[in-house]
């Protein structure tokens, strides 16, 4: 995505309207959200590989006041109170804030203080300055364009001067746009097609087709971030493969993962972490 289609994206009349809230039902965040099969084992207790990764970028302490944006299930609304932080969560959801309060009542004799709202990223309940840290991992995506701009800019406003904003969103764009149809076709040369949808959105998660509207790359997630105000650091990363490959394919997966330009199309997830630009 180009500077200028970032911008018209962002302030084009013709919004598309945000996804219906009935898309996320109980159901999806104990089927289809990332860190489902973790948080059912240990009702929230362990996070994913993916989530564990986004949530140790906060370096969340004792003390802090931290904005959970998306909180679905809100097993980091929990990890931050242990922490001794005040944790917040919004989410856009009814069933998710639910879920978020029930898992928080576990965190009652945590040092920090927990409380979860029903809210839209576009227009945050807090006053400007409160937060230490904001958080919003596996949101982006499921966000049209013009609505990412105004959470952005959402985050930015409560942000407080020294804060720190954390993004995690899969999958990258390129990814799915350029490297899947090469993946789909050798997978398919080796028998394995079936597993490869022709909708890269559908691949291991079916339901992404309907609530992924707006999948990131390492530059357009750079764009957003920098026409909301922030400085930031992004940058791709790839999830392990957990299966066995015959020593060539390994080979191969090796170099496309770590030499540019391939792996910028190759790895599959997108990390930020974002700061007020000093004025």
């Amino acid at each position: 995505m180009t500077d200028q289609k970032v911008r018209e994206a962002a302030s084009s009349p013709q919004q598309r309207e945000a996804l219906p809230q009935s898309l996320y039902t109980e159901e999806y965040f104990l089927t289809a959200c990332e860190g489902y099969d973790e948080f059912k084992s240990s009702d929230g207790d362990n996070l994913s590989r993916r989530l564990k990764a986004a949530f140790e970028l906060a370096n969340v302490e004792a003390g802090m006041t931290v904005l959970d944006v998306g909180c679905g299930r809100g097993e980091i609304l929990r990890h931050c109170a242990k922490l001794g932080a005040n944790s917040y969560g919004v989410d856009y959801a009814v069933v998710a804030v639910q879920m978020s309060r029930d898992i928080i009542e576990g965190t009652m004799a945590a040092a920090g203080k927990t409380g979860v709202a029903q809210s839209d990223a576009k227009k945050l309940p807090f006053a400007s300055g409160s937060f230490d840290r904001v958080l919003m991992f596996d949101v982006v995506e499921h966000l049209h364009p013009w609505e990412l701009n105004e959470a952005l800019k959402e985050v930015y406003r409560v942000l407080k001067p020294d804060g720190k904003f954390i993004i995690h969103t899969a999958p990258n764009v390129w990814y799915d746009r350029f490297a899947y149809p090469l993946v789909r076709t050798f997978r398919t040369l080796l028998g394995q097609g079936d597993k490869y949808p022709a909708n890269p959105r559908a691949f291991l998660v079916d339901v992404n087709q309907d609530v992924h509207v707006n999948e990131q790359s390492l530059w357009s997630m750079g764009r957003f971030l920098n026409g909301a105000g922030f400085k930031s650091k992004v940058w791709l990363d790839s999830p392990p493969q957990g299966r066995q490959n015959p020593w060539v394919i390994d080979l191969l997966r090796g170099a496309v993962f770590r030499v540019p330009p391939f792996r910028w199309f190759f790895e599959r997830e997108v990390f930020a972490v974002a700061w007020k630009a000093k004025v």
